[in-house]
């Protein structure tokens, strides 16, 4: 996996963060970072005041430190932030090892992981769009299903229907 051939440029409209060395496995930070995607930001920094996963404060770091990085950097109105992407990659692992049985020993892993975090300021114009193609569908009838619903009561099974007729007679 190596770092990527070319960083990802930010636009006039966004800020990011990033926040290394943290000591807490990919796979769990992911967990964290997929609470925040896509919210306001004051809807991702309470979720994450209020998680109880022990990694979110450190989260929570890194997403002020993009919402400061906005407002003084890139001059960013703080209540309309979104934050648009947070990525989890790997970092160093350290490595352990474990006394076992007979004089053996076994390793032990402790990975480190790092996360980024992208917020937008959410333009007023694309959610107006998005209002509108939202609207456009709701005027649109509902598609009916293919077979008109349910199948007749006709399609029952072959055999259970002569044996029901079998035990009348008898």
């Amino acid at each position: 996996m190596g770092k990527p051939k070319r960083e990802r440029s930010l636009s006039d409209s966004e800020a990011q963060a990033v926040a290394r060395n943290l000591r807490v496995s990919p796979r769990k930070l992911n967990l964290v970072a997929g609470l925040i995607r896509g919210k306001k930001v004051d809807t991702a920094l309470a979720d994450l005041e209020f998680s109880r996963k022990r990694i979110a404060q450190d989260v929570r770091k890194c997403v002020m430190s993009a919402v400061a990085n906005a407002e003084n950097n890139h001059g960013l109105d703080v209540n309309e932030l979104v934050v648009s992407e947070a990525f989890v990659g790997k970092n160093l692992i350290m490595r352990r090892f474990q006394a076992r049985g007979r004089g053996r020993a076994s390793s032990i892993t402790k990975p480190f992981s790092q996360i980024t975090v992208i917020v937008r300021q959410k333009a007023e114009e694309e959610g107006e769009e998005k209002r509108k193609k939202k609207s456009k569908a709701g005027d649109k009838p509902a598609k009916e299903a293919k077979g008109g619903g349910k199948k007749p009561a006709s399609s029952a099974k072959k055999g259970s229907k002569a044996k029901s007729a079998a035990k009348e007679t008898a």
